[in-house]
C-alpha cells in the first residue's frame, strides 16, 4: 500500500501527518507505526498523528507514540496537527478539535498555534519533584548544569524505576531567570529524550509557579529545539484557561509504499 504523509515539527518535536478523513489508514496495525516512524528504515519522527472527521467539532486527532501504540495527549503534536488542519483548509483561524483527553481549542496565526489545554486541578509536591497530569503524566525536577546531564540514562531510571510499566514523561528543569526556565524531557513511548515536549513545558510551568520559583502567570521555556511559552490563571481550584504557545511548521510531504 501507498501512504501519503506530511512531516511537521514544533520546537524539534517532529511527527508523521496523515489526513484519515477516509478512514484508510490500518489503525490498529502496531508495526506500521513503528516502521513509519524509524529514523532509519521509515519516514522519522517522534510520533504519528491521524486527521479525522469528527462530529460537533473541527475534527479528531489520533496520536500514536514513535513505538506504535496509541498514547496520552501531545501537545506539539496537537499544535502542529492544528497547522496540518489549516493547510489542509479544514479550519481557517480559529478550532475546536477532539483528542484522547478531551476537547481543545485552538488559534493559528502565521506560524505560531496557541493551544488550549486541559484544566490541572492537583499538582503533587515532593521534597525533590513534583507531579502532574497536563493531558500526559509528568514529573518534574530541578537540577544544576542541565545542559551537561544525561537526560536519557536518568530520565528511563525514574520512567522504569518509579512509575512502573505505564510510565511517566521525566522533565529536568533548570531555571534561568524567575519566570523563565530551560527543560529538556524524557519521553515515554519514544523512550528517549526529544527536543521538547509540549505537555511537559505546560507541567514545567504550572509545577513552578506552584513551587513560588515563578511570580507570572505567563511563563517562558526554552527546550533544545526551541522556546515556548504557556499562559495560565491560577484559581483556588487549581489551574485553568492553560495555553500552550509556540511554532508548528510543516518540514515537507511525500508517499512511502508499505
Amino acid at each position: 500500500m501507498e501512504v501519503n504523509f506530511y512531516k511537521y515539527q514544533g520546537t524539534g518535536n517532529d511527527f508523521i501527518m496523515i489526513d484519515n478523513r477516509r478512514g484508510d489508514f490500518p489503525k490498529d496495525n502496531v508495526d506500521l507505526v513503528r516502521f513509519l516512524c524509524d529514523r532509519k528504515f521509515g519516514i522519522g519522527a517522534d510520533g504519528l498523528i491521524l486527521l479525522e472527521n469528527a462530529k460537533e467539532v473541527d475534527f479528531e486527532m489520533v496520536y500514536y507514540n514513535s513505538d506504535g501504540n496509541p498514547s496520552s495527549m501531545c501537545g506539539n503534536g496537537g499544535r502542529c496537527l492544528v497547522a496540518f488542519a489549516n493547510f489542509l483548509g479544514v479550519i481557517h483561524e480559529n478550532c475546536t478539535f477532539s483528542a484522547v483527553d478531551g476537547l481543545h481549542q485552538a488559534k493559528i496565526e502565521g506560524s505560531i498555534v496557541s493551544l488550549a489545554m486541559t484544566d490541572v486541578e492537583k499538582i503533587d509536591n515532593f521534597g525533590t519533584h513534583s507531579f502532574l497530569n497536563t493531558g500526559s503524566p509528568h514529573h518534574v525536577q530541578i537540577v544544576n548544569g542541565l545542559k551537561d546531564f544525561d537526560v536519557k540514562v536518568e530520565g528511563a531510571k525514574l520512567r522504569y524505576g518509579k512509575y512502573g510499566n505505564s510510565g511517566s514523561n521525566i522533565n529536568f528543569v533548570q531555571p534561568m531567570d524567575e519566570n523563565s526556565f530551560m527543560v529538556r524531557t524524557y519521553e515515554r513511548g519514544v523512550e528517549d529524550e526529544t527536543l521538547s515536549c509540549g505537555t511537559g513545558v505546560t507541567a514545567v510551568a504550572l509545577a513552578m509557579h506552584e513551587k513560588g520559583l515563578a511570580t507570572s502567570q505567563e511563563i517562558q521555556l526554552k527546550t533544545p529545539g526551541g522556546d515556548l511559552k504557556v499562559s495560565f490563571i491560577k484559581a483556588d481550584s487549581g489551574y485553568h484557561s492553560i495555553f500552550l504557545v509556540g511554532p508548528a511548521t510543516q518540514v515537507f510531504k511525500g508517499t512511502i509504499t508499505v
